[in-house]
């Protein structure tokens, strides 16, 4: 891999991950902005296209303490900019704040959401809504968890427990 498609590959995540993040995360627990900590990948494979890059076999993005991490992560561009970011297999998506479980997660960079699909598990402290399919918007932190053919279940503790 050349030094400009490593820089490229390496701000395709930079851009996933800074995006995944809620927008008011940093200002309001403290925390550091993440979006300016350094980005760390590593797959057992990868390459890189003009198209966009994919990294293959124990995938992970990594920034601050956010972390995604799959089988296999996609990314698409068009005209240069990250557009798409798909990841298969196992996938496992965290932020300080809640985790995110699931079969495929498709985050679309112009909504700003996260689907994920299949056997998904959303955890948030002790709280933990499962169901079949979850639409996740990084910038305002909503979600909409769906059952598709089976039922949305969940378990949420009141602010004391």
């Amino acid at each position: 891999m050349t030094m400009s498609k490593s820089k490229t590959m390496i701000a395709g995540a930079a851009l996933l991950l800074a995006l995944t993040l809620p927008a008011t995360s940093g200002a309001q627990s403290g925390r550091p902005d993440a979006s300016k900590q350094p980005v760390q990948y590593g797959a057992d494979g990868g390459e890189y296209t003009p198209n966009g890059f994919s990294l293959r076999g124990r995938a992970e993005l990594t920034q601050g303490g956010n972390r995604l991490r799959a089988d296999a992560i996609t990314g698409v561009t068009a005209n240069g900019e990250l557009t798409r970011v798909e990841a298969v297999g196992n996938v496992y998506m965290v932020t300080p704040d809640q985790s995110m479980r699931g079969d495929r997660a498709v985050y679309t960079l112009g909504d700003a959401q996260v689907v994920v699909t299949g056997d998904v598990i959303l955890t948030q402290g002790k709280n933990v809504l499962t169901g079949n399919r979850l639409v996740y918007n990084v910038r305002t932190e909503a979600a909409r968890m769906e059952g598709g053919n089976g039922r949305v279940q969940g378990v949420f503790y009141p602010q004391g427990n």
